[in-house]
């Protein structure tokens, strides 16, 4: 069995006070969201990065810090079995909408219960709830910080 490596992110946005996810649907048809391959030497958050601006056409976003998940999954491939890990982050786009890649058949941003009803795989629909959870008290924390300030 193959061993592979990929990298990703979570990537929402604040529209009008609104949370919204980008999902992107692969060729085969799973909507999932922007994530790739480990190439050379990079690091999972590089891989990550990267991913977003190949896929998503993202240039103005950032990571943030203290939330990564994986999940794993079995795949045939050109008559060999591959498993596959991914690692996924959360990031935050700074930018309003996304441009669709050679990659994929379409994207969407989608609210949370709208993202969690259109994810096909298991994996990343639950991380996709932790994420969410996440999101939450992460900017909880910072507007706890900012009226003590």
């Amino acid at each position: 069995m193959i061993e592979a490596t990929s990298a990703g992110a979570i990537l929402f946005r604040d529209t009008r006070g609104r949370r919204e996810y980008l999902l992107l649907k692969s060729r085969p048809g799973d909507w999932e969201f922007p994530k790739g391959g480990v190439e050379g030497n990079e690091e999972l958050q590089q891989t990550a990065i990267r991913e977003v601006k190949e896929e998503a056409g993202i240039e103005d976003f950032r990571l943030l810090d203290g939330f990564r998940e994986d999940y794993d999954y079995v795949f045939e491939a050109n008559g060999k079995t591959i498993h596959k890990t991914v690692h996924l982050f959360i990031a935050r786009s700074f930018e309003a909408s996304a441009e669709l890649s050679e990659e994929h058949r379409d994207l969407q941003w989608r609210d949370y219960e709208q993202a969690i009803n259109t994810i096909t795989q298991d994996g990343p629909r639950e991380i996709l709830e932790e994420a969410h959870e996440f999101i939450d008290d992460y900017y909880e924390e910072d507007d706890e910080d900012e009226s003590k300030a």
